[in-house]
């Protein structure tokens, strides 16, 4: 929005430029040749200006890009540490996962195997009764 009221402000000092110099050789008390040089140089004073004013419209856009690129590249560091830091929590969980198996495994072999001990003891000890 600012760039449209820059674009206007523009536009009305080009128009402001047309009439003035207009309303200038219209009521100029001045010769010919004379009126003639004040138009040459009032048209090279705008070109000036036009000149300036672009250049600096330029180093605008360029600051503009050059802060857009920073900005990405901040967002895109940040989303790689949020993958990196999901990836890393991610892994710990199938560990900690794999370690509660095997775990829960070794209990469930322990149990099975007092159940057989228990079963043998009760049964008189004999193992021919497997």
């Amino acid at each position: 929005m600012a760039e449209d009221n820059k674009i206007q402000g523009l536009a009305w000092f080009i128009a402001g430029l047309g009439v003035g110099a207009l309303v200038g050789i219209l009521y100029a008390p001045k010769s010919g040749r004379e009126t003639r040089e004040d138009l040459a140089q009032g048209a090279r004073e705008g070109t000036e200006y036009l000149r300036t004013r672009t250049r600096q419209a330029v180093e605008e856009v360029g600051a503009l890009v050059d802060k857009s690129k920073e900005q990405m590249s901040d967002y895109v560091g940040r989303g790689r540490e949020a993958v990196d830091r999901g990836r890393a929590q991610w892994e710990e969980f199938v560990e900690r996962g794999k370690s509660l198996v095997t775990d829960q495994s070794s209990r469930v072999a322990a149990a099975v195997e007092a159940g057989r001990d228990a079963y043998r003891t009760a049964s008189g000890g004999s193992e021919a009764d497997e």
